[in-house]
């Protein structure tokens, strides 16, 4: 009898313990801080004195409670550190943000403890200004066919961001056209021999746009670096190489000459010159400035022709005639070959 009582009262406390070791476990198990199942992230115009704003993000294990802290960041969003007295959910961003980023930490509690998580960097901060270049853009490498030159954005307030323009410009700097390249770099092409390349820098915040232009580059060489070598015949360039119209130059019409001589260069597309090469040049519309018949590049590949006005072009102080010019392998069809085709204007002086 009594070794059956012993038995009884062994196995209830052999009970009792897995009963309250189970709910030790079970009681551990339910004893878990909050932790991030979905990023915060910030909202707002990132502009200095604009308020943005981090949300919550979502935290597992039903947090009651959440607290802020802000970070300033450098403008790839590292090396971060904490912006005092910052503690709620919204920020207003100031002067020293201006260049860089900054990103919110949350953290979230309940009564088993806390769980942060943090918020990506923002875009680099602008300032409230319109940007405004302080130094202009600048542009590096060596002006050859084939060569590759960089751009300097140069110096701007406003913390902008940059978009690129190159332009093709003759000799001296000027009669700048799109060369239709973008980005901050800029492979030199075989039809900007004998010209110069500039470019132009778009700079842009939240508040509007500013643009500022490089100096030239030097004169753009073939790519032996010579450019001023002697010419080849025109009897030696064959497809796929073609011919292109790379220099003009002219004096204005005036009304006290009106002549008009233009020297046409033409090189072909491995930078060569070429002499030789059949050059036209039609006054557009037809019939405002006298004929000249093809004309043959020299040693120089370079074509010389003089045209006069007619009674029918107006000779206007600032007014322009626009010029067709061709230049062409003898014997090639007109249309084809190796040919190739250019507008010019020039300019009716005083």
């Amino acid at each position: 009898m009594r070794h059956a009582l012993r038995t009884r009262r062994v196995a209830a406390l052999s009970l009792a313990g897995s009963t309250l070791i189970a709910l030790v476990v079970a009681a551990s198990a339910l004893a878990a801080p909050p932790q991030e199942t979905l990023q915060p992230t910030l909202s707002g115009t990132f502009r200095q004195g604009e308020t943005i704003t981090t949300s919550n993000g979502n935290f597992s294990n039903n947090p009651t409670s959440f607290t802020y802290r802000w970070e300033r960041c450098d403008a790839a969003g590292a090396n971060c550190a904490t912006i005092g007295g910052e503690t709620t959910r919204r920020y207003r961003l100031r002067s020293a943000d201006v260049g860089r980023t900054v990103r919110a930490i949350v953290t979230a509690r309940n009564a088993d403890g806390a769980g942060s998580a943090n918020t990506k960097p923002s875009p680099v901060i602008a300032d409230n200004v319109v940007p405004q270049n302080t130094r202009p853009p600048a542009i590096s490498g060596t002006p050859a066919v084939g060569a590759t030159l960089t751009a300097d954005p140069g110096a701007w307030t406003g913390a902008p961001r940059f978009a690129y323009t190159w332009l093709q410009c003759d000799a001296g700097g000027a009669a700048c056209t799109d060369t239709g390249a973008r980005g901050r770099t800029y492979g030199v092409r075989s039809d900007d021999l004998g010209r110069t390349i500039r470019v132009q820098v778009r700079a842009s915040n939240p508040r509007g746009d500013g643009t500022a232009t490089s100096a030239q580059t030097g004169v753009v060489r073939a790519a032996s670096g010579g450019g001023a070598g002697p010419a080849v015949p025109v009897t030696s360039v064959s497809l796929p190489d073609r011919l292109v119209i790379t220099g003009f130059s002219s004096n204005p019409f005036t009304t006290r000459t009106g002549e008009v001589t233009m020297q046409i260069r033409v090189n072909d597309t491995r930078g060569r010159l070429v002499s030789g090469a059949l050059v036209l040049a039609q006054g557009i519309p037809f019939g405002r400035v006298t004929s000249a018949p093809e004309t043959t590049t020299n040693s120089n590949g370079v074509a010389t022709i003089t045209v006069r006005p007619t009674a029918r072009l107006a000779l206007t102080r600032g007014n322009a005639v626009q010029f067709f010019l061709r230049a062409r392998k003898p014997g090639d069809n007109l249309l084809a070959g190796v040919s190739t085709r250019r507008l010019v204007q020039i300019q009716i002086g005083g």
